[in-house]
């Protein structure tokens, strides 16, 4: 009995170091599956992946804190502020309200026609755009009368807010010796607008009178009368 015993206990001890030796064999392939291609990429990206993804929790959370600073810092308003400044890129058309809209004499000693210099002055606070013939109306004793387009083509600009474009209204002298057509009034319509304004006419104070074959009176495009004398 003793001899079994301590055949069983041998038994016993040899199956205890064969279960160690595997282990220590599973362990061994454990550590080396990083020499392997496949674990060493896997590992590699890991160890990016790792490193990024430690770098990707301090980025993200950078990114959260910006995030928060930008929804609650005026940091975050300037980015805002920012896309709707570039949003605006897309410039609307000057209004007649936003315009400040004179006249003025600039007729040449030895011109044939007289010439008056309307004045567009943005004062809107933003910037417009401004393009094409202006609608032009001269009122007089005999009527309202409507300024022919000269043909000239006419382009397209933005208005920068507090600067001025103009245009030229060109008419012919009265050297008939009579009275003639007497101008009452200048009503200036903006370009694609329908709200008129009326000023002062201050060129000539008649007309000749014509045979009624079409407008004496002539409008260029915005921005045809150079500074606007």
């Amino acid at each position: 009995m003793r001899v079994h015993k301590l055949t069983f206990a041998a038994l016993a001890v040899a199956a205890g170091l064969s279960l160690t030796a595997c282990q220590n064999d599973n362990a061994g392939t454990g550590q080396s599956d990083p020499s392997s291609p496949s674990t060493v990429s896997s590992s590699g990206g890991g160890s990016d992946s790792g490193s990024s993804d430690q770098g990707g929790a301090k980025n993200s959370a950078g990114t959260g804190s910006a995030t928060n600073s930008g929804a609650t810092s005026s940091g975050g308003t300037g980015t805002a502020a920012g896309t709707g400044s570039n949003a605006n890129a897309k410039v609307g058309k000057c209004r007649t309200d936003e315009l400040e809209i004179t006249a003025k004499d600039n007729t040449i000693d030895g011109d044939p026609d007289g010439t008056v210099v309307v004045t567009l002055t943005n004062h809107s606070g933003r910037d417009c755009t401004i393009s094409g013939y202006a609608g032009v109306d001269l009122k007089t004793n005999a009527g309202s009368l409507s300024a022919k387009r000269t043909g000239q083509q006419a382009g397209s600009a933005i208005l920068k807010n507090g600067k001025s474009t103009y245009f030229p209204v060109n008419y012919p002298f009265n050297k008939s010796g009579g009275s003639g057509v007497r101008i009452t009034g200048l009503v200036v319509t903006p370009p694609d607008e329908t709200k008129s304004v009326t000023l002062n006419w201050p060129g000539a104070a008649t007309l000749p009178v014509t045979d009624g074959s079409g407008s004496p009176v002539k409008v260029g495009p915005v921005g045809s009368a150079g500074q606007g004398g």
